[in-house]
């Protein structure tokens, strides 16, 4: 098991961390965890661990951040306001209204007519979609005009919670994105420095993963 003492090459010890007493990491190079008191807790703890010589690392955080405004769940569902708890990758494009800040993930500047669907009755449920400017989409529900949103939506990472494949009902739009000053429908949200921090750290080719869940829970995961 990664991070465990006497993993590593040379067999080092490795420093007792949450990252190194998750149940599995499933190949990630990186973990992003994310815990919280409790079920009921609308704010937590975000880290970010990159493993190095065979141990996890801790290279950002902690820092506090604001959870769904019904707290953490093992059984989301769309418009319930929790967040859901588990282990998730992160989508491959990073998507912002504001320029590019250096992501090493492709990135997709937001313009009129880009809307995450999270109508739970349509085909392309819990996605990015591009509609033209100024026309309805066909999809309804509760779905997002992403670039009306400058400030939460300046950067925002996608965590792949319900995805490939999207099931209806179990919840869709679930980003780390800035914080708005309060608890969330059921992202995780931080402050925009700190959000710019963990963006830029993040790499594609370390697959990372994000670990969400209560102390108790989190290292069964």
């Amino acid at each position: 098991m990664l991070g465990v003492p006497g993993s590593g090459a040379a067999g080092a010890r490795c420093a007792p961390s949450l990252a190194s007493e998750l149940a599995s990491t499933r190949g990630a190079g990186q973990l992003v965890t994310v815990s919280a008191s409790d079920g009921a807790a609308t704010s937590g703890t975000v880290e970010l661990w990159q493993r190095q010589g065979g141990c996890w690392t801790l290279t950002e955080g902690p820092w506090s951040a604001y959870l769904g405004f019904a707290g953490i769940s093992d059984h989301h569902r769309e418009g319930d306001g929790t967040t859901p708890a588990g282990a998730f990758g992160v989508g491959p494009v990073v998507y912002g209204v504001a320029p590019d800040p250096g992501v090493h993930y492709r990135y997709h500047r937001l313009v009129c007519g880009d809307w995450w669907d999270e109508d739970s009755s349509s085909p392309s449920y819990n996605s990015f979609q591009h509609v033209p400017c100024g026309t309805r989409p066909s999809f309804g529900g509760a779905s997002e005009a992403l670039w009306e949103s400058a400030r939460a939506y300046a950067h925002f990472a996608f965590v792949e919670y319900n995805s490939d494949p999207a099931i209806p009902g179990r919840g869709s739009g679930i980003f780390i994105h800035e914080d708005r000053g309060g608890p969330t429908n059921g992202c995780i949200t931080l402050p925009p420095g700190e959000l710019l921090s963990l963006l830029l750290r993040l790499r594609p080719s370390l697959h990372p993963l994000v670990v969400i869940g209560t102390s108790a829970e989190i290292r069964r995961f």
